[in-house]
C-alpha cells in the first residue's frame, strides 16, 4: 500500500495550482474585447487555445478529485479495472491515476 500522505500532498498541491490557472484563463478569456476586426480574429484563435487548455485543466482536476476521494475510501493505490496494487514507480509519474499499467495500455 502506498504512503497516501505523500502523494496527498502531491495532488492538493497540484490541484491548487490547476485551480489558479483556471482563475487566470477566465480572466484573460474575459479581457479579450478588441473592436478591431484583425485584433478581434487574433483573439479568438488564441481563446480557442484558452479554451482547450482550460478543458484539459478541468479533466485533471476531476482525476484529481477522483484521487482524493479513492484515498478517503481507502482505495487508493488499487486498480480500478482490475484490482492490484498500481506501482509505486507509476504513482510517482502520474498520481492521480486508478489504473495500473496493465489496464492502462489495453484502454
Amino acid at each position: 500500500m502506498p504512503d497516501t500522505s505523500k502523494y496527498r500532498a502531491q495532488l492538493e498541491t497540484r490541484l491548487g495550482e490547476l485551480t489558479e490557472r483556471l482563475r487566470e484563463l477566465d480572466k484573460e478569456l474575459d479581457s479579450h474585447q478588441s473592436k478591431d476586426w484583425e485584433e478581434l480574429a487574433t483573439e479568438r484563435e488564441e481563446d480557442e487555445v484558452l479554451e482547450r487548455m482550460g478543458s484539459t485543466g478541468q479533466a485533471e482536476i476531476a482525476q484529481i478529485k477522483a484521487a482524493l476521494a479513492r484515498m478517503e475510501e481507502g482505495e487508493y493505490g488499487f486498480c480500478a479495472k482490475c484490482g492490484d496494487e498500481i506501482a509505486e514507480d507509476r504513482l510517482d509519474l502520474l498520481p492521480q491515476t486508478p489504473f495500473c499499467a496493465k489496464c492502462a495500455a489495453k484502454a
